[in-house]
């Protein structure tokens, strides 16, 4: 590890930046999605689902490509950000956010609303009885029974945005600096036949998807243990 240049240790500040953004903006986008997903009777409900879970089946190159037309100068984005001064948000830090944040929306949203889901309306029903407002039991009553969902959908967003690569190297461009994370890196080594740090690459970024797989597995023991 000590062999790697400082762009490498760059590109981790801004690959963990990136992950760290996109969990957020996740779980604020993810959670009352995943509630009305769960909770509502609107025929429009499994359509909508639908429309989440594409990017699970759609190649990323795809994804990419609507999203470069969507952010880019002549995208209706693009035309947006025109009006503060930007040309567009295509091979920025916040066009990586925003392809991250759809590419990983279902993993993020599926966890939660299975969550939600499995709670039934009995403990949103005592709190009514209680005088609770539906958005004071949201909050005091919903959200910490869906804890152990929230922590798996934290999880799975932040380690597939960490290892996410088609949609980051369209939509950001690969700009050391600013748009090229780990991934990025470790596909220019290949490319390069630097062995040696794509082997570090490649094994660091292997011990943390297996540190992801156990955390998953200890949240839903946790989970299993608090039901019982």
């Amino acid at each position: 590890m000590d062999g790697f240049s400082p762009e490498i240790w760059q590109s981790l500040g801004l690959t963990i930046e990136l992950a760290s953004v996109t969990t957020v903006i996740l779980l604020i986008v993810g959670t009352p999605l995943a509630w009305w997903l769960a909770r509502s009777k609107s025929l429009w409900t499994e359509a909508v689902a639908t429309m989440i879970a594409l990017p699970l089946v759609l190649p990323p190159t795809v994804l990419s490509f609507y999203l470069l037309a969507l952010l880019g100068p002549n995208g209706p984005v693009g035309l947006l950000a025109s009006l503060w001064g930007g040309r567009t948000l295509a091979f920025t830090f916040a066009g990586l956010v925003v392809g991250s944040v759809l590419s990983a929306l279902p993993l993020v949203v599926q966890p939660i609303r299975n969550t939600f889901a499995a709670m039934g309306d009995r403990p949103l029903e005592i709190a009514a009885t209680l005088r609770a407002s539906p958005l004071y039991a949201f909050f005091t009553v919903a959200l910490p029974l869906a804890r152990p969902g929230l922590l798996t959908a934290a999880v799975l967003g932040f380690a597939h945005t960490i290892g996410t690569f088609g949609v980051v190297l369209m939509i950001g461009g690969n700009i050391p600096g600013r748009t090229k994370v780990l991934s990025a890196f470790l596909f220019d080594f290949v490319q390069e036949s630097r062995w040696r740090e794509a082997s570090w690459l490649a094994g660091a970024m292997l011990m943390f998807a297996v540190a992801v797989v156990l955390a998953l597995t200890l949240i839903d023991k946790y989970s299993r243990r608090r039901s019982t």
